[in-house]
């Protein structure tokens, strides 16, 4: 089978199942051995820095919510086992109940782009600090110390800052999320 048969399509699904959605297609495609007619089940996602209690955490947040993206050739009985998975509500289409319309070659070409987008985005995140500042600890055992920036490890993510504790100087390795800038 030619690759320029298969076109994108867009698969509706329940809110918040996507990824969900995405693996059972893949594992029923698998089963049914349909490989050749499904080249990608994508769910366009961003990830997203969050801090909850001073923890930082790490979150995927779908692009589109309710909404997987397929590269197949819909032929035969594939667009009724699509259909018939848990959670999918149906192709977008431009008749309720027609047949799924492919998307349009800009719109693919800028969901495609986004997608590379964001997975290259996070990793350039700007170091907030400089060497020499003073900033408070806001996590960890020594809560509520101030201290100074020494060293900037930028691979570990991480900074060595210097805090007064009983009228000496101590070193503390501590994560960008465990201080704050004093303004």
């Amino acid at each position: 089978m030619t690759d320029s048969v298969k076109k994108w399509y867009v698969v509706r699904a329940i809110g918040g199942q996507e990824n969900k959605v995405k693996t059972y297609i893949e594992n029923e495609i698998a089963r049914l051995g349909m490989t050749d007619y499904v080249d990608r089940v994508l769910v366009p996602s961003e990830k997203v820095i969050q801090v909850r209690n001073g923890k930082k955490i790490n979150k995927e947040r779908v692009y589109f919510p309710g909404y997987v993206m397929i590269e197949a050739n819909l032929s035969g009985e594939l667009p009724h086992i699509i259909k018939s998975i848990p959670g999918v509500i149906g192709f977008l289409g431009e008749v309720k109940g027609g047949d799924p319309v492919p998307m349009r070659k800009s719109e693919i070409n800028r969901m495609l782009g986004k997608v590379d987008e964001l997975s290259v985005q996070n990793d350039n995140v700007a170091i907030p600090f400089t060497v020499g500042e003073t900033v408070k600890v806001i996590d960890g055992p020594f809560n509520g110390f101030d201290g100074t920036i020494e060293k900037i490890n930028e691979e570990k993510r991480k900074l060595e800052v210097m805090v007064k504790i009983f009228g000496r100087k101590t070193p503390l390795e501590l994560s960008y999320m465990q201080v704050e800038k004093i303004s």
